[in-house]
């Protein structure tokens, strides 16, 4: 016997006459006598009979412990021996099974119905709900339905295939047990469907269980299915012996066996509860709140022991769940009771299951116990947690319910329970210590945590929240916000120590990382520093470092903020990973993209960490590096201002990929800027080969190409501060290119000419020019740039002879006072007025439309010597080479008043032909344009004339579209689809209205 679940009370003994069946009214008991009569039986102590008590208060009269007397007697209530009784609560009825089945009115036994055609019935089943009656007599079953005070009306009736042996309501349908098989009769067209064989020593036995499922008798063993007949899986109940009968009271099941009464819980595995030995047990029967045993002469009543001292049994025995189960049993009104009694057993039975090496489940019972962490943690003394305010206090959880009902004197487990003065101790034996922070243990602590973690991390993230919002309201005091850092959402750096729910989320999370990392668990530790955690950052730094986990340590630091500490590891590591002998043990190799890739969220946060620790990878990474600064969106002054300080080597790389990956991005300083270095390197270039006498003009270093295409391809930068920089006798190509920039393309064609000899640089330069000249000017006026390069192959002498004057004038003209970040706006007004001084001294060697006959004109006053002189150094071979080349971008007029008298036609045709046959071209082309615009116009003519030959005609029954009166006689307008037609006067009038109305809505407006 594991506990005691009933008592047992003697109601009634040595009775005179043998009894046939025994049923409860109320605390009355009814007992049915083998001489047909009836006697009614009430508790000695009480002074009430079956026909005193009011109807309100019957059904709330439980029998009693006492013993008890006959109260009234009815004779004559049945001719034969009574099979069954049963009252029908709902219905103030007595249902008897005799003879016949017959209906009596209670309390005062008045006969009510009488079906007599269930003469010869055995078994019945009545459903209250519904108010049906089933009875089976030799190999049929009826069905009646009870109608009030109409009586019973039968409903169906069916035949079955063998006498039926037991039956019972499952749901809609019934269930019958016949001699060899159990089968669910359909009460609606009486079909069968086979169940499973019956056993083979005991008869049929079906009992309804309160959830609506059945429990089927086979021998020995009650099988549950449900109410469709299909086996459930929750198991069956084995019995010692084949019961003759079974009552069910929750929730335990009652079996009547041969040799005594077998009581077992109905939850699985259904396990033995009690056995109350009785000798000679007729039969058992459900009272109102005890089991009714009837023997031949005496009645017994098994009264269920209250819950409480039930659950006290079962926790002294250790029988944790079967205290458990029996726990949510209490009533709703005994909440308070009820919680604190799962409480304390969750905690008994988690420190038994513990102490035996079922750490999962002890767990799991400490979960559902709600006790606090730190009181689990206390088993776990390796575990290093942070200085809490919240002590945990075993003794607490454990007497919480009092000795009144969960005394510990009474377990056999009280000295499991004093875990306070054991688990603190770290001078335990080395055994104990081994067993706790095994792999298992550590396995159940992590999966303990992570169940708590999700109201632990919820509510102290509910504080934070309420913390921000009180502090924007402005309700959080001034001296208290001033003595504490601010702390970002998803660290937990500097938490007040009031605040309760933080703190515990702290220990919480301190706990499961150390958890994680004993256990093996590397990724599940990463993933818990990533999400929102509350780790303390102390000790967990320490434990960090000490394994050699330094990628939780990065999370770590990166978690609460740490920036500059994670980037300093990292650095660390990268360089360690570097070495060929680290002096750290590394799980994994570190490269200098991983600095990148954590740089990437603080751009926007904190931008001068992200300078700062970006320049320990400028060098390695440059292009990525780079593309941190354009994503990041830091401002590309800041970026080259610091790189200007602390990386000056970098700058122009930065300012190279800064100006590849986002042309526009850049500014014209910064442009400026990188000119600036450019020309720098160039010129120290340049003075190192001038000093070893191995200066050439055509030789070019990476740097000199980078600055003509830089000089040739932005436009940001100051020509004017540049132009003064470079050396007067070499560098010619980049002063032509500078030229170029301030408009001075006489000045830059001259020196690709003359000081370079590369006639090719000068064509390039003029097609540049025209080109970006073709959408800002007439081509005719971008076309004089290929002029002046023909006047400068032309007049050699003239341009040789003022090319260093004219280009030591612009060395010399004053410019705004300003650095390297000169905006390219200021050039207009520091040069402005002497770049106009200077195009006007040169006018009369550009060419413009109205130009002379001769390239002789275009002197400026040489005598017929010089003339002499200039024609025998024009380069006319390079004058046809343009013409040749540019037919088409050369004004053929203008060309042809430049070229000398002695130039032969013959060396003119390649120019000549195709720019005759273009200009042919475009004068049949605007022929026929002119003739189709002649064409267009005689047709418009045409259709005018037929417009003003419309004629009106006018009679008497013409109308005013205006003021719908005659227009007889009188001046008319008509409007231009020719049928509507008004007085003119009318017409006027309604001008002038719109007139007046459009002005009065602009003078509203």
């Amino acid at each position: 016997m594991v506990h005691t679940a009933y008592d047992s009370v003697e109601l009634l003994t040595n009775l005179s006459t043998t009894i046939d069946a025994i049923e409860s009214y109320n605390s009355n008991l009814l007992i049915s006598c083998t001489d047909g009569s009836l006697k009614i039986y009430g508790p000695e102590s009480s002074t009430s009979s079956v026909d005193q008590s009011p109807p309100s208060d019957r059904s709330s009269q439980p029998l009693k412990r006492d013993p008890y007397v006959l109260i009234r007697t009815v004779n004559g209530f049945s001719r034969r021996p009574m099979l069954a009784m049963e009252v029908l609560g709902s219905r103030e009825l007595l249902l008897s099974v005799s003879e016949s089945i017959a209906f009596h009115k209670l309390p005062n036994m008045e006969t009510f119905a009488v079906i007599t055609k269930a003469k010869g019935a055995n078994v019945y089943s009545w459903d209250d709900r519904r108010g049906f009656l089933c009875f089976a007599r030799q190999r049929r079953v009826c069905i009646y339905r009870h109608e009030g005070g109409r009586g019973f009306v039968e409903v169906k009736e069916f035949g079955v295939p063998d006498t039926v042996k037991s039956m019972s309501w499952c749901g809609e349908n019934i269930c019958i047990g016949i001699r060899r098989e159990y089968m669910i009769l359909n009460a609606s067209n009486g079909a069968l469907s086979e169940i499973f064989p019956s056993g083979r020593i005991a008869p049929p036995l079906v009992v309804s269980l309160p959830s609506g499922e059945l429990l089927l008798g086979k021998d020995n063993i009650g099988v549950l299915v449900d109410q469709n007949g299909k086996l459930l899986q929750e198991g069956r109940i084995c019995w010692s012996e084949a019961p003759a009968a079974v009552v069910i009271q929750k929730p335990y099941a009652t079996a009547l066996l041969p040799r005594h009464i077998e009581i077992r819980s109905l939850r699985v595995p259904y396990p033995l509860i009690q056995t109350v030995v009785f000798r000679d047990v007729c039969r058992i029967h459900h009272g109102n709140n005890a089991i009714i045993v009837s023997l031949k002469n005496s009645v017994y009543g098994l009264f269920p022991v209250p819950l409480g001292a039930q659950i006290v049994q079962l926790t002294a025995s250790g029988n944790f769940e079967e205290a458990l189960a029996l726990c949510k049993l209490l009533p709703p009104e005994d909440s308070s009771l009820r919680a604190s009694k799962e409480q304390s057993i969750h905690i008994r039975y988690a420190h038994y299951l513990f102490e035996n090496g079922s750490y999962e489940e002890a767990m799991e019972h400490f979960v559902a116990s709600q006790v606090e962490i730190t009181y689990v943690l206390s088993l776990y003394p390796s575990i290093v947690i942070p200085k809490s305010s919240v002590v945990s206090e075993p003794d607490k959880f454990l007497d919480i319910g009092g000795e009144a009902y969960l005394s510990r004197d009474n377990s056999g487990i009280s000295d499991e329970m004093e875990p306070s003065s054991n688990l603190l101790e770290y001078d335990e034996s080395s055994a104990l210590e081994s067993k706790k922070m095994s792999h298992n243990t550590l396995m159940a602590l992590v999966k303990f945590l992570q169940k708590k973690r999700i109201n632990i991390i919820g509510k102290a993230a509910a504080e934070g929240t309420d913390e921000v919002i009180s502090d924007a309201v402005g309700h959080a005091f001034v001296s208290y916000e001033s003595s504490r850092p601010k702390r970002s959402t998803k660290g937990r750096v500097n938490i007040p120590l009031d605040s309760g729910a933080r703190e515990m989320a702290a220990i919480l999370d301190t706990a499961l990382l150390q958890a994680l990392l004993l256990t093996g668990q590397t990724t599940a530790a990463l993933d818990l520093l990533k999400g929102l955690n509350y780790c303390d950052v102390k000790i967990c730094e320490e434990i960090l470092r000490n394994g050699n986990h330094y990628l939780c340590l990065l999370e770590l630091y990166k978690s609460n903020s740490l920036h500059r500490e994670a980037l300093k590891l990292l650095h660390h590591l990268v360089e360690e990973s570097k070495s060929d002998e680290p002096k750290i043990e590394l799980t994994q190799k570190f490269k200098p993209e991983m600095i990148i890739e954590y740089l990437k969220p603080l751009c926007g946060v904190d931008p001068m960490i992200v300078l700062e620790f970006s320049m320990l990878v400028l060098e390695s990474c440059p292009t990525q590096t780079i593309e941190l600064f354009l994503s990041g969106n830091i401002p590309a002054d800041l970026v080259n201002s610091y790189l200007k300080q602390h990386a000056p080597n970098m700058q122009a790389t930065y300012l190279e990929l800064m100006l590849s990956m986002n042309e526009n991005g850049i500014s014209g300083n910064l442009q400026n800027e990188m000119v600036q270095i450019y020309l720098s390197e160039v010129l120290d270039w340049y003075a190192d080969l001038v000093a070893q006498n191995k200066w050439d003009e055509k030789t070019y270093t990476p740097t000199r190409k980078k600055l003509l295409s830089a000089l040739e391809g932005i436009s940001g930068y100051t020509p004017e501060v540049l132009l003064k920089r470079l050396p007067t006798t070499a560098l010619f190509e980049e002063r032509a290119l500078l030229l170029g920039k301030m408009n001075q393309h006489e000045l830059a064609l001259s020196i690709y000419v003359h000081k370079l000899h590369v006639p090719e640089l000068a064509l390039s330069y003029c097609d540049r020019v025209y080109e970006s000249g073709l959408n800002q000017q007439p081509a005719k006026a971008s076309g004089n740039i290929y002029l002046t390069l023909l006047q400068i192959y032309l007049n050699p002498r003239r341009t040789t002879k003022n090319i260093e004057k004219r280009i030591s004038n612009l060395v010399l003209t004053p410019t705004p006072k300003a650095g390297w970040s000169s905006a390219k706006g200021n050039k207009g007004r520091g040069l402005g007025k002497k770049i106009a001084d200077i195009e006007g001294a040169a006018e009369d060697t550009r060419i413009s439309p109205s130009g002379t006959d001769s390239g002789k004109s275009d002197g400026d006053g040489d005598d017929d010597a010089g003339d002499d002189e200039g024609i025998s150094n024009v380069k006319l071979d390079a004058v046809l080479d343009v013409l040749i080349q540019r037919w088409d971008r050369v004004n053929g007029a203008q060309a042809l008043k430049l070229l000398p008298k002695e130039t032969k036609l013959q060396n003119l045709v390649p120019f000549l032909g195709p720019l005759l046959r273009k200009t042919s071209e475009a004068h049949r082309n605007l022929s026929v344009i002119r003739r189709l615009r002649e064409s267009e116009n005689l047709q418009t003519k045409d259709e005018l004339y037929r417009q003003r030959k419309a004629v009106v005609k006018i009679t008497a029954d013409n109308m005013c579209s205006l003021c719908n009166k005659k227009i007889g006689t009188s001046v008319f307008a008509v409007y231009p689809n020719g049928n509507t037609i008004v007085h003119f006067l009318c017409f006027r009038d309604s001008q002038n209205m719109k007139a007046t109305g459009k002005g009065r809505r602009q003078i509203i407006r």
